[in-house]
């Protein structure tokens, strides 16, 4: 047991690593967004990552401070006048989580369809672009003061402006750091190198760059506004302000009751999505138990909001960027949270000298990889009905906020399905799951995204050594949602759990509502020996 533990914590330590460095500028950057002090992110990193990582039974997903709660946290700060008072919301916003993950709240995000989630992920990649180029380019909005390329008219000194504001210093750490991670991911001798991941190497050489830079006196050091800004502390009275505690006066206040329950219903929506997002990268395809996360993300805002962090949901970002770095279990967020607290706490004059640049660098290929052209070009094949609800959840995410962009294209995905229904009814049939080691599961003629959470629960308690028959006979429609998970069922799971999987009925593809659209989705036939 020992010896698998420590194998676990080994393997997962580079994924660990790469999602700290991730998190160590978001978690900066979304305090000072919301108006809250520079270190209230970190503490919310921390807890996301030790507590709310040992509680969830997610392997991928990692908790910290959202970005989606920005608007609320700064508006609520102003409101309350205090930021002890906003710290009271926060244990609200606990307590009140903690309820949804009893009353099991949790199951609604069986109800979000794969085109959405996905949807959300490319939309969220696209953000992380073009949030990330500025620092990319070390480019400074001070030095410019055209706002717009569309001010009186075209601005044409708007490109001229831009291109004198970028840093070239930046630029170069932002190539090498590319260059670095490339090849890292490309040569195989270096992929196994799980001890020094490619993601440290970069920020090692960014480091090293800018203090060459520095030392020559080149114009192109980058200067401290474009490199990590941590707190240093320096005495016991340095280290003992760093925390700030609750006003527990606010529990008298009806305006922190409303922020509190404000919070805990949009962080609550946003690690759902997030979970259902995070389980979809999971190369294992393990399902996360919504209801336990809930639990654990409502700790978590209690403990956080205890000794002076921001309010915390499951974060995208750096769920994608543990999932790309090979993480295979939950040890991997844990390890973030511990090297976030070590870190902070022991070097955080070392910290400070990490340019923007070389982080940003990281991020643009994690964005990349969320909205990649290929997710695009799969759900164009797989027919409208699909692909219009996903490219419109990424054009809602990325014009509006995560929680809107989903609003819409799950109201699109509803209106494809009811206009579905005015033609063909559906209906589900499946056998209850007895004691019998050997059952069938009977699929209706028309199999949609409304059916998943069912047909999810059903497969989720199949026991291992079971043996499962999956007849799709009579069925002439099954949506890609489903297929997709049955097909991780019986070409993962029943494999590792010797579950005897077999199909039957299941064509090559299936026409999508009318008939001249193909999902070109293949089912493969195989059974766990």
């Amino acid at each position: 047991m020992k010896k698998n533990i420590k194998a676990e914590l080994s393997h997962n330590f580079a994924s660990g690593l790469v999602v700290f460095l991730v998190a160590l500028p978001l978690c900066l950057g979304i305090a000072l967004a919301s108006g809250a002090p520079p270190l209230s992110g970190i503490i919310a990193g921390v807890i996301g990552g030790i507590v709310v990582g040992t509680l969830s039974n997610s392997n991928i997903s990692v908790s910290g401070p959202a970005a989606g709660l920005t608007a609320i946290v700064l508006t609520a700060i102003t409101e309350l006048g205090a930021f002890e008072l906003f710290l009271c919301a926060g244990l609200i916003a606990g307590i009140l989580q903690l309820v949804l993950g009893f009353i099991r709240a949790g199951s609604i995000s069986n109800y979000f369809p794969n085109n959405v989630i996905e949807g959300m992920l490319a939309g969220i990649g696209i953000i992380i672009v073009l949030k990330q180029i500025p620092h990319a380019l070390g480019f400074d909005t001070d030095n410019i003061s055209s706002e717009t390329l569309f001010e009186n008219g075209i601005n044409l000194n708007y490109f001229n402006e831009v291109f004198e504001a970028i840093h070239p210093g930046a630029v170069l750490v932002t190539v090498v750091s590319i260059a670095i991670l490339l090849t890292w991911e490309k040569v195989p001798a270096l992929r196994k190198l799980k001890m020094l991941p490619g993601a440290l190497v970069a920020v090692i050489a960014g480091i090293l760059l800018n203090q060459l830079f520095i030392a020559t006196g080149s114009s192109l050091a980058i200067n401290i506004n474009h490199l990590v800004t941590l707190p240093v502390p320096t005495s016991a009275e340095d280290f003992k302000n760093l925390i700030t505690l609750p006003s527990l006066s606010g529990f008298t206040n009806p305006q922190v009751w409303i922020v509190g329950a404000t919070i805990a219903i949009v962080a609550s929506i946003e690690t759902l999505l997030c979970i259902e997002a995070s389980d979809r990268l999971d190369k294992k395809r393990r399902i996360t138990d919504t209801n336990l996360e809930l639990k654990a993300q409502g700790i978590g805002n209690l403990f956080s909001s205890l000794i002076g962090g921001l309010p915390m949901t499951s974060v995208v970002v750096r769920s994608s960027a543990n999932a790309n770095a090979g993480a295979t279990s939950k040890s991997s967020a844990i390890i973030h949270g511990v090297l976030l607290l070590v870190c902070v706490l022991s070097i955080p004059f070392i910290l400070n000298l990490i340019p923007l640049a070389t982080l940003a660098a990281v991020l643009l290929l994690v964005g990349y990889k969320l909205a990649k052209p290929a997710t695009f070009k799969h759900f164009w094949h797989n027919g409208k009905y699909q692909f219009i609800p996903f490219v419109a959840t990424v054009l809602a995410v990325v014009f509006t906020d995560l929680l809107k962009g989903v609003g819409i294209g799950l109201a699109i995905s509803v209106f494809y399905i009811l206009q579905g229904n005015m033609k063909r009814a559906y209906y589900l049939s499946k056998e209850q799951l007895n004691e019998t080691d050997d059952f069938t599961i009977k699929l209706a003629e028309e199999v949609s995204f409304l059916n998943k959470a069912a047909i999810k629960k059903t497969l989720k308690n199949v026991k291992p050594g079971s043996k499962v028959t999956i007849d799709a006979k009579t069925t002439s429609y099954i949506t890609t949602d489903v297929l997709e998970l049955i097909q991780d069922f019986a070409n993962v799971r029943a494999k590792e759990e010797n579950i005897n999987v077999e199909l039957i009925g299941f064509k090559t593809s299936y026409r999508d509502y009318e008939e001249d659209e193909e999902s070109h989705i293949i089912i493969t036939h195989r059974r766990a020996m």
